[in-house]
């Protein structure tokens, strides 16, 4: 008797798992042959990465310390690249300038060049700024261009900008198929690690066996587009260090800010900036803005001067306005640039 109800088990579990097989691959010819996939199968993971690892290699070059920079020369109608890698802000202007480093906010994702923070700066200030935003980068990499860009241009002042997501950045030693340096705690002491910074690796080297597979299928593409989860499917990340250790590493880059301050001479400005989803989400803006809130205590505690632009946004009535997509609008960014200016009068 238990021999056969065994069976019998075995049996229903079997008679499951073939319909559930059935109905799948159903589901999957289903969405094909509506969308138009039904003739073709590629892997789509791969097929992501392979675009993206093209529309990168046209627009950065490799750098052995800061994983890449802008391309020099690189120009698209509503993007300049100076010969110097720095995004135009306008008409060059004689004195000593304004640097400004941070990520794609600074740098001016979805704007022109005329729409970014920096370059409605130098409208206000009349001093020329350089915008050395570069999008994607960490607030590791952006305290590293600070470094490497202050001693060769000696600015009058520099702007250093984030947003919160910049201190998780700080935690992964690869984001979106680039390679990049990040730190290691010893102590109370930060050590660079990945630098030199390998160059990008082949696509192809870097699916998961889930991705290696699953990646043919249209309907997983079809549920992971439904739940929002692209990013994390299709994205070719490595995490070296647990979730919030990208904050602790980020208020002892506080100190390099203040050497760099101190040996250059030169004030430096530390920004707060902030995402759409802040404004948005309640729950997920509480946190950032906290995370946002110790960075700034770190930065204050070393002698650093600091601006969060929150209330500027929040008080401008229509938060949510003042962004494109992900990023700031003409009008948005020309609000964070009168903060800015009025924090360095």
């Amino acid at each position: 008797m238990p021999t056969t109800s065994l069976r019998e088990r075995t049996r229903q579990t079997g008679l499951v798992i073939v319909s559930l097989a059935i109905c799948l691959i159903a589901l999957e010819l289903g969405l094909r042959a509506a969308n138009g996939w039904l003739g073709t199968w590629p892997n789509f993971v791969l097929a992501a990465r392979t675009v993206l690892t093209g529309l990168q290699a046209s627009q950065y070059v490799h750098d052995d310390t800061l994983g890449y920079v802008p391309r020099p020369g690189y120009a698209t109608a509503d993007v300049h690249i100076g010969s110097d890698g720095l995004r135009a802000t306008g008409e060059a202007l004689a004195g000593q300038p304004i640097l400004a480093v941070g990520d794609s906010y600074t740098y001016g994702e979805e704007v022109a060049d005329a729409e970014t923070w920096p370059a409605h700066l130098q409208r206000l200030t009349g001093r020329r700024v350089l915008n050395a935003g570069v999008a994607g980068y960490g607030f590791d990499q952006i305290v590293l261009r600070a470094e490497k860009l202050v001693p060769a241009l000696r600015p009058s002042a520099v702007v250093v900008s984030f947003i919160a997501d910049d201190l998780r950045r700080a935690e992964s030693s690869r984001l979106w198929s680039a390679d990049k340096p990040y730190f290691d705690i010893d102590g109370s002491k930060l050590v660079l690690s990945n630098v030199p910074v390998p160059p990008r690796t082949d696509p192809r080297r870097t699916l998961s066996f889930a991705q290696k597979t699953l990646g043919y299928s249209y309907l997983f593409d079809f549920i992971m587009r439904r739940l929002n989860l692209l990013e994390d499917w299709f994205g070719d990340h490595i995490r070296v260090h647990p979730a919030g250790t990208g904050e602790k590493i980020a208020c002892l880059l506080t100190d390099r800010l203040h050497a760099l301050q101190q040996a250059s001479g030169v004030p430096l400005l530390l920004v707060a900036q902030y995402d759409p989803y802040v404004f948005k989400t309640p729950a997920f803006g509480e946190e950032q803005r906290v995370l946002t809130a110790r960075l700034l205590a770190c930065a204050r505690a070393r002698g650093l001067k600091v601006l969060d632009t929150f209330d500027a946004i929040a008080k401008s009535g229509d938060p949510v306005g003042l962004y494109a997509q992900w990023h700031m609008n003409d009008k948005g960014n020309a609000l964070v640039a009168d903060a800015i200016a009025g924090a360095l009068r």
